[in-house]
């Protein structure tokens, strides 16, 4: 299938949802996103965000050189087979076996096995298929589609289902067997799917390799990575995963917001390209004239102009200013969006924000709005894990979690990973600090920190391993961004999946208290400004009183708000799905650490609640 294209994914899905390891589902073949190792480079543009490079060393080394966004050439309509239609990202066939979709065959066997033939189509390419040739002749043959079951491991493998040996019960097989995959009820659950051989050995039911059982009747781990085309030890019992499973892949990511590095757009936009740049400062200045528009960032900065740009390369060199990748605070990716979000107002091409009046009625203790017409996060993905999803942490919030199961993005250590970008708005909301501050040393609030340490205590201990609790000045501001996303939902007109939170919430010598609200999307202009709309004094006041207030009541009341997170080793207190989880796509720390009774009195009557002290009528 080399240079075959198969069908097309937005670069965001690459990291979200069909990233390296993944398997695209796609309407007649399944295809695994190969390893790093072959992607190729040449039309892969690097983005360049040193805060997010930074994190990503730490996680992968030193090694790891830049972000790159995926290969991509723009199409050409003239052109259906042109060079554009070979660029891309590769994939591989997995599952590796096939079935025959005539219920009068149901032949199963590997995509190899010359049983099945591959029919490409260029001007359709999620149209490209394989056949059998078991019934009629040319495009009327029936399609073979992948096999519905496959093995995977908590280590990150993944295989092809063992079919002969699982047929055959683990008893030595030899060659020449004929399979099938037969359904013989109506309702496509897998006790009414039976392996069939051609041997004497009664067919099986896939309900045996699913559950406990599939202990006993499935071979161990063989630690394949189809994506990297390797082998290597593992101890993990093998399990059966349905084809398409939600468990099958979770990203591990890291994400920043772009900042202004300097008060002047295009001093931002050098600093931002320096490494590529610092070599014109050495030329003469007719030389960097004409090597300038040759850069491979010449692109991003062609608006500022020709003559701009060498003179802020000339400022920058002048000021001997240190690169942000050398400086001991570049792994803080909280604290400079905290100064850029607290600092002065600024209006740079992806990054806006200006000041708005504190509705009256939240002045006491809400110290600051601000309004993000112009936001843009890039993502990077250094990992993923299957079976059982990471552990949420949230490099913004200072959390940490093991990550032992983490999976490889290439089979040696990698110079590059992949990365997407997103534009947006958001709304900005500082807490007074002297107020979170007196509340946190409230008795009450103590009591209530305690019960949710325990709790998290015993949910590191279950799990054997170590993670850090983020603090209960973190809980009340999470708690507050969840019961905001909802009620914003409903007036914005974005769905609250797409609403996004940033959580700042940290003690200490720099303290903050503070959440972002944003929505972003992949296209070049961002969003359409539904979001920012409503954080006028006049609208975002009476939003915030309508979501504590329905923070009071939740329809699992009084289940949810007398739970205790101690019982069941829970990271929430009083939240449950009908009054504060989220979506995956909002929630920073995956519905962990959320309590309602740390914002208003609940239907417990314990008191505590951050907001029980002011009027927010």
């Amino acid at each position: 299938m080399n240079d075959l294209r198969v069908g097309e994914l937005r670069p965001s899905q690459l990291l979200h949802t069909y990233g390296v390891g993944a398997v695209a589902d796609l309407p007649n073949l399944s295809v695994m996103i190969l390893g790093l190792d072959e992607w190729a480079l040449e039309k892969a543009a690097i983005i360049p965000e040193e805060r997010l490079l930074a994190a990503v060393r730490s996680k992968l080394g030193s090694q790891v050189q830049n972000l790159r966004m995926p290969p991509y050439v723009p199409e050409d309509s003239n052109d259906a087979n042109g060079a554009w239609s070979r660029i891309g990202v590769p994939v591989a066939v997995f599952p590796g076996w096939l079935r025959c979709t005539d219920n009068r065959c149901n032949r199963l066997a590997p995509a190899g096995s010359g049983l099945f033939h591959l029919l490409p189509s260029s001007y359709a390419p999620d149209q490209t298929r394989y056949v059998h040739s078991c019934r009629d002749s040319g495009r009327k043959r029936p399609t073979a589609v992948p096999a519905r079951f496959v093995s995977a491991c908590p280590a990150g493998h993944v295989d092809d289902f063992p079919w002969l040996y699982f047929v055959h019960r683990g008893a030595p097989y030899g060659p020449g067997h004929t399979l099938k995959l037969v359904e013989r009820g109506t309702t496509g659950e897998a006790a009414n799917i039976f392996v069939e051989c051609s041997c004497e050995v009664n067919a099986r039911s896939m309900a045996e390799a699913i559950g406990t059982r599939s202990e006993q009747v499935l071979p161990a781990c063989r630690g394949r990575h189809p994506h990297l085309g390797t082998f290597e030890l593992c101890s993990e019992q093998t399990r059966t995963m349905a084809l398409g499973a939600t468990n099958g892949w979770f990203a591990m990511q890291l994400r920043v917001f772009s900042i202004p590095r300097a008060d002047d757009p295009v001093d931002s936009a050098v600093a931002e390209h320096w490494n590529g740049l610092r070599v014109l400062a050495e030329l003469p200045p007719e030389v960097a004239r004409m090597v300038l528009p040759t850069q491979v960032m010449w692109p991003q900065l062609e608006r500022f102009g020709v003559d701009r740009v060498l003179q802020a390369v000339k400022r920058r060199q002048n000021a001997q200013q240190t690169p942000v990748s050398e400086d001991s605070d570049a792994l803080d990716i909280a604290g400079p969006e905290w100064g850029a979000f607290t600092g002065a107002p600024q209006n740079h091409p992806d990054f806006s924000a200006s000041d708005e009046p504190v509705p009256a009625v939240h002045r006491a203790w809400l110290s600051e709005v601000r309004l993000v017409k112009r936001l843009r996060e890039v993502s990077a993905l250094y990992g993923f894990s299957r079976i059982d999803a990471p552990e949420w942490g949230s490099a913004t919030s200072g959390g940490s979690a093991e990550e032992e199961n983490r999976a490889p993005l290439s089979s040696t250590a990698p110079t590059w990973v992949p990365c997407a970008e997103t534009r947006g708005e958001g709304i900005f909301l500082r807490f007074d600090d002297q107020k979170v501050a007196a509340w946190e040393q409230d008795p009450n609030v103590i009591r209530r920190t305690r019960t949710l340490m325990e709790a998290h205590r015993k949910w590191c201990a279950q799990r054997r391993m170590e993670a850090d609790w983020p603090g209960i000045r973190y809980v009340l501001l999470h708690t507050f961004a969840h019961v905001m996303i909802r009620e914003v939902a409903l007036e914005c007109g974005y769905g609250a999946s797409g609403i996004g939170e940033r959580i700042y919430a940290r003690a200490g010598k720099d303290p903050m208290a503070g959440i972002l609200l944003y929505t972003a999307a992949p296209d070049s202009e961002g969003t359409l400004g539904g979001l920012v709309s409503l954080g006028g004094q006049h609208r975002l006041g009476t939003l915030i009183g309508q979501a504590l207030e329905a923070a009071r009541l939740c329809g699992s009341d009084p289940l949810c708000a007398d739970h205790n997170p101690i019982v069941h080793s829970r990271l929430h207190g009083a939240a449950c799905h009908a009054c504060l989880f989220a979506a995956e796509t909002s929630c920073e720390r995956g519905n962990h650490f959320l309590d309602r009774e740390l914002l208003v009195e609940t239907f417990s009557g314990r008191a505590g609640g951050f907001f029980t002290q002011f009027s927010t009528t």
